[in-house]
């Protein structure tokens, strides 16, 4: 590993040289195991702890097979689906793993007693198998977490919709919680040369999923002038979907949790702002009954900040504890668009509010590798910036993902796994110092 981290971080080792360094047996890797799936049993989730089930170990490094790459893992980030994983919800993930090992003899692999977590990656090209020829050892890559078979009809429109559709480090094993990682070649797109490894880690999945969602025709589709209800406007997905909005033209009406995370949605750029703890909105009286003169009151509250205009996109994402408000408060003819469920999957909401009023639920998840290339684009442009706000050791990362289970992030946690400090990799100093305020903003706002 020591000498892979040296070639990286020198600057100067070419594809050659990469391609002949000796790949090491194993390597440390962010895992839970089978044997620890029922720890937690009978606690409520808020009360199970990812520090105790995720574990850092070394594993055996897989060959890479066809169309597939290995990646040295510079560094990764924390996303909900690790913390999922961590307390084995909604299902534990050893069932993907075990439907994907029936798949083939290549899958097969990824059926083992630990999970390597991980569903972001900024790094290096080590190897890559048979098939592969737009990626050679050497490339600095950021990696998607789409893994698709495409051997289906189905995902050729659109390949999110690919019967064999799996979220990397999630539904698959050899994640980039690691110092390693094991990809489809076809998740791998150029790292933004403006940006250390660990911002260029951190956008990844948050980032193309707010695409999709959002500005997607997949998605809501936004368009210049829409008012878009953004929950969570500075956390991992809010804080780009925040982002987009600004950039596209959109109006985005920005709820968050206190003033800190008020803050940051004004040093985005949004003026209009709701901190639902302030004006103390309970959406429901009891676990059973929701209150509809609060939704009526969070209507009004909307309107005052858009000049009387209902929202025509709700970004959701908490999902139980704001669906029933999300769907009211939508214009006529106007689109929620959900992709998570965060505070519990099973929404309710008043159904006379969406038929009668012609309104949309779209379910929106991850997005397609067009979408991820679009979305890494925009980063790399400068358009969209990192929200990274802390950074931990890959030994720490069971802190990390406690952190972003409790909520006491902001933006996205970022891990570094073989990088040996912050800052590095860096390959556009001028484009840098133009965009630094924005690549700092939500540290700086973290204090």
């Amino acid at each position: 590993m020591k000498e892979i981290t040296s070639a990286i971080v020198s600057g100067t080792a070419r594809a050659e040289d990469f391609a002949a360094l000796p790949l090491p047996e194993s390597y440390r890797g962010v895992v839970v195991r089978r044997d620890d799936v029922g720890m937690f049993e009978g606690m409520d989730s808020v009360d199970k702890d990812p520090r105790k089930s995720l574990h850092v170990q070394d594993v055996p490094t897989p060959e890479p097979g066809p169309g597939e790459a290995l990646v040295a893992v510079m560094a990764s980030s924390v996303n909900y689906n690790t913390v999922w994983s961590s307390i084995f919800e909604p299902l534990s993930t050893f069932g993907f793993l075990e439907r994907y090992g029936r798949l083939s003899e290549l899958a097969k692999r990824h059926d083992l007693p630990y999970h390597v977590l991980g569903s972001d990656l900024a790094g290096v090209v080590l190897r890559t198998g048979p098939g592969v020829n737009a990626w050679q050892p050497g490339d600095e890559v950021v990696a998607h977490c789409l893994s698709v078979e495409l051997e289906s009809a189905d995902g050729h429109g659109d390949t999110m919709l690919d019967p064999e559709q799996r979220i990397w480090g999630f539904e698959t094993n050899f994640g980039g919680l690691a110092q390693i990682a094991l990809v489809k070649s076809n998740q791998l797109m150029p790292k933004p040369e403006h940006l250390s490894w660990e911002e260029a880690a951190a956008p990844g999945l948050v980032n193309s999923t707010a695409y999709r969602q959002l500005v997607s025709r997949n998605g809501a589709g936004m368009k210049q002038g829409d008012n878009v209800l953004i929950w969570g406007a500075s956390g991992g997905l809010g804080s780009y979907a925040t982002q987009l909005a600004l950039a596209g033209g959109a109006t985005p009406i920005c709820v968050v949790s206190s003033p800190q995370k008020a803050e940051i949605c004004r040093s985005m750029g949004a003026e209009a702002i709701i901190d639902r703890s302030a004006e103390g909105y309970r959406f429901w009286k009891d676990e059973h009954t929701q209150d509809p003169k609060e939704w009526k009151r969070f209507g009004k509250r909307i309107r005052e900040l858009t000049g009387g205009e209902d929202v025509d996109i709700v970004f959701e994402h908490p999902g139980r504890e704001t669906f029933g408000a999300s769907v009211y408060v939508t214009r006529k003819g106007g689109t929620i668009t959900t992709c998570a469920s965060t505070s519990g999957f099973m929404h309710e909401y008043d159904n006379r509010y969406l038929w009668m009023s012609l309104k949309r639920i779209i379910g929106s998840h991850f997005a397609n590798y067009r979408e991820a290339w679009e979305a890494n684009r925009l980063i790399a442009k400068g358009k969209i910036h990192p929200t990274l706000s802390k950074v931990y050791s890959l030994e720490d990362t069971g802190q990390a993902a406690y952190d972003v289970h409790r909520n006491l992030h902001q933006g996205k946690v970022g891990v570094l796994a073989l990088a040996p400090q912050e800052g590095l990799g860096v390959k556009n100093q001028e484009m840098r110092d133009k965009h630094l305020h924005a690549i700092n903003r939500f540290r700086t706002e973290q204090g």
